[in-house]
């Protein structure tokens, strides 16, 4: 299998709040399309610092990562990112990687989202069993 890239919509949560409570416009919700690499092997979220500032996220702690060399390094954690694909959302932390790394969508955001792999098609979807909404499992 391929490398699958798929384009999501990340937004800093906290500003979709302050406009849910009118304190400030729509217009003024930092938003912003990537393409992230579809990352199983990632259980985060990961974006860049580019990013990062962009959407102006707040720190929030350092984390240890492992990477996929076995490395282990520390990276700042921010919160509250919203991140929308197909007809999905997730709200979750992320990872932030130095410079203008590729950012990673990892197992956990994707699960929440009840999105698939599609294998032949090498493209991420929603799940075909639940199309118009997310499930999850509880157990």
């Amino acid at each position: 299998m391929g490398l699958i890239y798929a384009n999501v919509e990340l937004i800093n949560a906290f500003d979709l709040e302050m406009a849910r409570k009118y304190m400030i416009g729509d217009e003024e919700v930092k938003r912003m399309p990537v393409s992230m690499l579809v990352d199983t092997g990632s259980v985060m979220l990961a974006i860049n610092e580019s990013i990062q500032e962009q959407l102006q996220l707040p720190i929030v702690e350092k984390r240890k990562v492992q990477l996929a060399n076995s490395h282990i390094a520390e990276y700042d954690v921010v919160s509250q990112v919203e991140l929308r694909f197909a007809n999905r959302r997730t709200l979750c932390n992320a990872i932030v990687l130095p410079g203008d790394s590729e950012p990673l969508l990892g197992a956990i955001p994707m699960e929440d989202m009840d999105v698939l792999i599609h294998p032949t098609r090498q493209e991420l979807i929603v799940h075909p069993d639940h199309p118009y909404f997310a499930q999850m499992k509880m157990k």
